[in-house]
């Protein structure tokens, strides 16, 4: 199907297929439906407020976030219960308390550390504020959070006994490492894990002021593919809204499930070098390459036609400037059917940092571009 606006877009920019973002949420949706837990999409990749409706299947519902900014953007748009799933310090506590009070919002915050959950109690008293508090728990990931047998778990539930102004509600896991591995019977495996080790570890609880915990875990991969999620109250996951090369390359999505393309113009040939340029380089792009561990063709991205997304055959960005790409060709013909001025689109390595260099999406739908969305960046 040919796409007849897409000469009118300025280059680079990015692309989201409509039809393809609403079937890969649909089947997130589905299987946490299966898994009889609630999906909190984390909207760290589309940071888009028409995305996060999508994802959620209705205009308001329990989101996860990775920054203050996406915080405020969603709570300014009615979202009320919020997630922030990066352990918080006590520089942020001031920002935080002012975007719940002033969107009349909730946004729970994640801490490891005795240190910092004793100066948010201190912050609550000072300043009459409410927070309400997960502990991460590191599940095998080895990025931040406690071992699941941490004594400090049981020292952070202790400062929270007395205080009125905070309520420990529960752990949060993330099996980020779930991405290492292509093989179905490993992920299920960390999927195993990080559901026992996030319930177990909540036996160290002095008192969490809740009689039904909230046990959060969740990765793309892990979720897909758990045999089961008895006890776990919810999930987080986010790239299955978008798919990229990375998940592709480890078989957690097929290449036309990806639903974002970076659209680009070819603006030189380098006959000497067989080299095609274009237009969208490392800011465009990202340096990101963790597709090419399982998918050594992948480069810095796939060279699709621009009307159907199927890549170009044996077509990939091979190098990466701030501003230009590059094409390797082995047949110089590739100049006569890529001329100067014409355009591609380009399968992203790793969506998330690919869309942080935009600040909207244009959507693809039923073979025209039919609208403009934005998102916010920043922190």
């Amino acid at each position: 199907m040919k796409i007849n606006n897409l000469n009118e877009l300025n280059t680079p920019c990015l692309i989201l297929d409509k039809n393809l973002l609403e079937n890969n949420c649909h089947k997130a949706r589905v299987k946490c439906s299966e898994l009889n837990t609630i999906l909190r999409p984390h909207v760290k990749t589309p940071k888009s407020i028409e995305v996060a409706k999508i994802a959620l299947g209705k205009d308001i519902g329990p989101i996860t976030v990775s920054t203050l900014e996406e915080a405020e953007y969603f709570a300014s748009s009615g979202f009320k219960d919020i997630t922030y799933a990066v352990c918080i310090i006590p520089a942020k506590l001031k920002r935080l308390n002012y975007i719940q009070l002033k969107y009349d919002s909730v946004i729970r915050i994640v801490i490891d550390s005795v240190i910092v959950a004793k100066q948010i109690v201190d912050y609550t008293k000072l300043h009459s504020a409410n927070f309400e508090i997960l502990i991460e728990i590191d599940c095998g990931e080895g990025r931040s959070g406690l071992g699941y047998q941490d004594d400090k778990i049981r020292e952070i539930s202790k400062v929270f006994v007395t205080n009125h102004n905070t309520k420990l509600l529960g752990v949060l896991a993330h099996a980020g490492h779930s991405y290492s591995t292509k093989n179905k019977k490993e992920i299920t495996s960390i999927s195993n894990i990080e559901r026992e080790q996030a319930l177990a570890s909540l036996k160290y609880f002095v008192n969490s002021k809740n009689n039904s915990p909230i046990i959060s875990i969740g990765s793309t991969p892990t979720m897909f593919y758990a045999e089961h999620l008895k006890g776990i109250t919810e999930v987080r996951a986010g790239i299955y809204m978008f798919w990229d090369l990375a998940q592709a390359s480890r078989g957690i999505c097929k290449i036309e499930d990806i639903a974002l393309t970076v659209l680009a113009s070819v603006i030189g040939h380098n006959q000497q070098k067989g080299k095609i340029l274009i237009d969208a380089g490392a800011l465009a792009l990202s340096k990101d390459i963790s597709a090419n561990k399982f998918m050594p063709k992948a480069g810095y991205g796939l060279v699709c036609d621009p009307n159907t997304s199927i890549p170009f055959k044996g077509l990939n960005i091979s190098e990466v400037h701030q501003e230009h790409g590059s094409i390797k060709i082995d047949d110089t013909n590739w100049f006569d059917k890529l001329p100067i001025g014409s355009l591609v689109r380009l399968l992203p390595n790793h969506a998330c940092l690919t869309c942080a260099a935009y600040s909207n999406y244009n959507i693809l739908e039923n073979g025209s571009i039919v609208d403009n969305w934005s998102r916010t960046n920043g922190w």
